[in-house]
């Protein structure tokens, strides 16, 4: 079975070249003075079979094949500024990334304002 063995060890270089460093930890964001760090978590499933015919046929007839999927999810921002670094949960999908961005945002707003908005 040399073929399940090419079609894994494709797969699996693959899913090496995928994840990295910097799939799970963002680029940096800066604003106003703040840096984000956006965190993610990476899930994914893959699965290669290959099989050959016993039947007395004319030939050798075979087959294979590899499929997977993946997703990926914000988790947590990390966030850095004058008052020290802290990390805030994401509650799940990327309008909330957003919604944290624009809290950040507001409460570095209202700081700079002398303003609290809590």
């Amino acid at each position: 079975m040399e073929n399940i063995e090419n079609l894994f060890d494709k797969a699996v270089a693959e899913i090496e070249r995928m994840i990295n460093t910097k799939t799970v930890v963002g680029d940096p964001i800066i604003v106003e003075g703040n840096t984000l760090i956006p965190l993610v978590n990476i899930g994914f499933g893959f699965g290669v079979g290959s099989g050959q015919s016993s039947a007395p046929q004319k030939g050798n007839d075979q087959g294979g094949g590899t499929g997977g999927g993946g997703g990926v999810k914000p988790v947590a921002l990390i966030i850095i500024n004058d008052d020290g670094v802290r990390v805030e949960p994401i509650k799940s999908g990327a309008s909330s990334v957003l919604e944290k961005v624009a809290e950040t945002i507001g409460k570095v707003a209202s700081a700079k304002s002398g303003k609290t908005s809590e």
